[in-house]
């Protein structure tokens, strides 16, 4: 059971949007007056009752649903999500969905095994400023981009998209994924060439494959069209430049990684959007520790965008109004969206 101090799963359903008005918080608004009265969201969650918050086990079984939906085994919840061409009241979703989840007990509960992955390639907007400014920085054009939690790797083709902001656009004319309204006044994109791109995930995903794409789309909410379509961008330049994925936790990884001998005329970018939400503090404190020693030996930059730690340092500050920060080496270079754009650079 859980304590006193913590707040019950359903409590945590109810604030996480904290509203009706989308799919995603009519459901969890249901799920959780259904855990209220004994129904089959006890049984699904059974277990997870003292979950860590970070874990979202609530996202987790959306996204398990919605892998359904989009597998074709419950059509009759597509004219709820969007993204299908759906266009019903989202309020009238839940007798349709309560019957959906106690068909499908055994898999939306092995769901909850599987980490939230949105993969948004629009973040790649902050890598974009990152790689821009360690080039300025360091003088070096060649790039090897390293990213742990990497998903399935979109986060690593920054230079396969083309990006569009205030005043200013870089990328190939005939890129798959177009990301505009980057905002990012000033900015003035350096060229860089990558010559390496490696990634490393604890559940990596084989996009190239269907099966992969699917688990992707289930993870991004239905009712965000762009972001949709921007995967689908995303997917395109992954299947003509694939990408190294290991299976492995992120700070011995980039430690191994950053022991590889490298030419001096190369700029090894370790990089990484969202994933301080889902590390454990002892990981990221570790995965800063191997950059800090690699810098004697290697040309290396750390680009991140994440949320601020907050003061003490004990977790990322996620709190109302605290937005993810683009950060080179700890330096904050820009404020940014949570999916990316647009871009507020520091010093425009």
């Amino acid at each position: 059971m859980t304590t006193s101090a913590e707040p019950s799963l359903a409590e945590r359903f109810r604030v996480h949007f904290g509203h009706r008005e989308h799919l995603y918080g009519v459901l969890l608004a249901e799920m959780a007056d259904d855990w209220d009265a004994g129904g089959v969201t006890r049984e699904l969650f059974d277990g997870w009752e003292d979950a860590e918050a970070r874990q979202f086990p609530q996202l987790r079984l959306l996204a398990g649903l919605f892998r359904l939906v989009l597998r074709g085994e419950a059509p009759q919840l597509e004219p709820f999500y969007p993204c299908l061409g759906g266009d019903e009241d989202p309020s009238d979703a839940w007798a349709a969905v309560r019957p959906v989840l106690s068909a499908h007990v055994d898999e939306l509960r092995a769901s909850l095994d599987e980490a939230p992955q949105t993969n948004e390639p629009a973040r790649t907007l902050a890598l974009l400023v990152g790689v821009s400014e360690a080039v300025r920085r360091s003088g070096i054009r060649r790039v090897r981009l390293l990213e742990p939690g990497a998903s399935a790797g979109l986060g690593l083709l920054v230079d396969r998209y083309r990006f569009v902001g205030d005043g200013w656009a870089h990328g190939p004319l005939d890129a798959p994924l177009v990301v505009d309204g980057c905002g990012a006044r000033g900015l003035r994109p350096e060229e860089f060439t990558v010559v390496g791109r490696r990634g490393c995930d604890v559940a990596p995903v084989d996009a190239t494959r269907e099966e992969g794409a699917t688990h992707l789309r289930s993870f991004v909410w239905p009712w965000m069209l762009d972001r949709h379509a921007r995967l689908e961008g995303a997917l395109a330049a992954l299947a003509t430049t694939p990408v190294v994925l290991d299976r492995a936790r992120a700070a011995d990884w980039v430690r191994e990684r950053l022991a590889e001998p490298v030419e001096d005329d190369l700029l090894t970018v370790v990089w990484h959007s969202v994933t301080r939400l889902y590390w454990p503090l002892e990981e990221s404190q570790a995965l800063e520790s191997a950059v800090e020693e690699a810098r004697s030996r290697i040309p290396v930059a750390h680009v991140a965008m994440e949320n601020p730690w907050t003061a003490d340092r004990t977790r990322p500050d996620t709190s109302p109004g605290h937005l993810p920060v683009v950060e080179l080496d700890g330096e904050v270079l820009a404020g940014c969206a949570h999916h990316g754009p647009p871009l507020e650079l520091v010093h425009s």
